[in-house]
C-alpha cells in the first residue's frame, strides 16, 4: 500500500438522482454509467494511480451486496460502514483506515465524480507538498445575480470558485479534525480543515469532474461516458451441445428440469458458451476453449458463469465496458420463456451489468435439423464493447 489512500465516499442514498432507465430506488453511486455501476468507475480512476490496495470505500450497511456486486474484482478492502451525515460517513471512514493502516496521506473523494482524471490526482496529492489540506477548484465564468425585490443585482465573480473533490489531506490532522469537530457541521471537508487551522491550497479542478445529483447530471453523464469510449465493437459465438442421460439441463445460468441432460467437458451451458465466446471475439481474445481448453481436467463439470466471468474481467482490463449482449436458444425442448427473466437477471449479474442490457431469446427450427429431432440444443450471441480508444 502506498503512502496516500483514497477514502471514497459512498453512504449517500442519493434519492435526488433518478436516471431514466435506471432501477427505481437505487443510490447513485450504483446507477447504471455506460455499462457499469457509477461507483466502479471511480474506484477503477483512484485504483489506476494508488492501487487497488489503496483504495477505501465508505458504504450503508445495507448497500453491502450492491457494493460487492459494483467492485468486484478491483481486489479493494473491505467497505466501511458510514453515518448518516457525510460527515460523520467521512470521519468512521478514516477512523476505519486508521485500524487497518497508517498512511501519511488521503484523498477524500464523493463516489458520485467517476469522471476524475489522473490529472487531477496528481495535482491534488503534489499540492499536499506544501500544505497540510489540497482541494482542486474552478473559477465561475457565468454572470452571478441576487435576486432582491424582484430586481436583479450582479454579484462579483472575481473571488468565487466551485470546489470539488477530491480533496487530499494530511493523514492525521484531518483524522484528528473530524474527532474534535464531530459536533459541529460543515459543508466539506475543506471547510473543517479551515476550522481546525489547518494550511489550506486550491489546485486546478476540471469541467469534466462533474458530481452526478439530478437525473440531467445522469444524461450529461451517459454521454461523457460513450465519448471516452469510442471503439466500439461486437462479437458472435455459437455452440452446440446434444443431449444425454439426465434430468435437468443449465441454460443460461440456471437450471432447468428437463427429460436429459447435455453432453459436455464442463456443465455444457450452450448459451453462457456462446455469449463468452462473443466477447472475447470483440476483443480478439481467441475462443473459450483457448482460455479454458477441454482437455484440461481442472474444467470438468465446471460451472459456464467461470468461463463468462473471465471474459467480463478481460474486458475491463482493457477499461472497456459491455454495452450489449443478445442470445438466441434453438432448442423444440425444454421451453425457454417461463426462465426467461431469470436467465437475463443471472447474466447481468455474471457481467456486472444492468438487466437492460441482457436479451435472451428462444426460437425451433421447425422440426428440421438435429434440434429439430430433438438431438441436441444449439445457441448463438452477440456482444457489443466500448474500449477506449486505441
Amino acid at each position: 500500500m502506498s503512502g496516500t489512500i483514497a477514502l471514497i465516499v459512498a453512504a449517500g442514498s442519493g434519492e435526488r438522482a433518478v436516471a431514466p432507465g435506471s432501477q427505481p430506488g437505487l443510490p447513485k453511486q450504483y446507477k447504471d454509467l455506460s455499462g457499469l455501476p457509477v461507483l466502479r468507475h471511480t474506484v477503477r480512476a483512484f485504483a489506476a494511480e494508488l492501487g487497488a490496495d489503496s483504495i477505501f470505500t465508505v458504504i450503508r450497511s445495507q448497500d453491502r451486496e450492491l457494493c460487492r456486486s459494483a467492485i468486484a474484482g478491483l481486489a479493494t478492502p473491505d467497505p466501511i460502514i458510514g453515518g448518516a451525515r457525510r460527515q460523520d460517513s467521512v470521519r468512521l471512514g478514516l477512523e476505519g483506515v486508521a485500524r487497518q493502516t497508517s498512511p501519511a496521506k488521503v484523498l477524500i473523494h464523493d463516489a458520485a465524480r467517476p469522471f476524475v482524471s489522473a490529472a487531477v490526482i496528481s495535482r491534488v496529492i503534489d499540492g499536499l507538498k506544501s500544505a497540510d489540506a489540497v482541494a482542486p477548484m474552478l473559477p465561475i465564468p457565468d454572470t452571478l445575480r441576487r435576486k432582491d425585490a424582484g430586481a436583479f443585482s450582479i454579484v462579483s465573480r472575481d473571488e468565487l470558485y466551485r470546489t470539488q473533490t477530491p480533496q487530499g489531506f494530511a493523514f492525521d490532522p484531518i483524522l484528528e479534525a473530524h474527532r474534535r469537530y464531530a459536533g459541529e457541521s460543515f459543508t466539506d471537508d475543506i471547510a473543517l480543515a479551515e476550522r481546525a487551522g489547518l494550511r489550506v491550497i486550491g489546485v486546478a479542478g476540471e469541467e469534466m469532474n462533474i458530481k452526478l445529483t439530478t437525473p440531467s447530471d445522469f444524461e450529461l453523464a451517459q454521454r461523457l461516458a460513450v465519448s471516452a469510449l469510442p471503439d466500439v465493437r461486437t462479437g458472435t459465438g455459437f455452440d452446440v451441445h446434444r443431449f444425454a442421460q439426465g434430468s435437468y439441463v443449465w441454460l443460461c445460468g440456471i437450471r432447468i428440469p428437463h427429460d436429459f441432460g447435455l453432453d459436455g467437458h464442463s456443465d455444457a451451458d450452450a448459451g453462457l458458451h456462446a455469449l463468452t465466446d462473443a466477447i472475447l471475439g470483440a476483443i480478439g481474445a481467441g475462443d473459450i476453449g483457448s482460455h479454458f481448453p477441454p482437455t484440461d481436467e481442472k474444467w470438468r463439470g465446471a460451472e459456464s458463469s467461470i468461463f463468462l466471468d473471465h471474459a467480463a474481467r478481460l474486458v475491463r482490463d482493457l477499461g472497456g465496458v459491455i454495452a450489449h449482449t443478445d442470445v438466441t436458444l434453438v432448442c423444440e425442448r425444454p421451453r425457454i420463456a417461463p426462465h426467461r427473466d431469470a436467465m437475463r437477471r443471472r447474466v447481468a449479474e455474471i457481467l456486472a451489468i444492468g438487466i437492460e442490457r441482457v436479451s435472451i431469446k428462444a426460437t425451433t427450427t421447425e422440426g428440421l435439423g438435429f434440434t429439430g429431432r430433438r438431438e441436441g440444443l444449439a445457441a448463438q450471441a452477440v456482444a457489443t464493447i466500448r474500449l477506449p480508444a486505441s
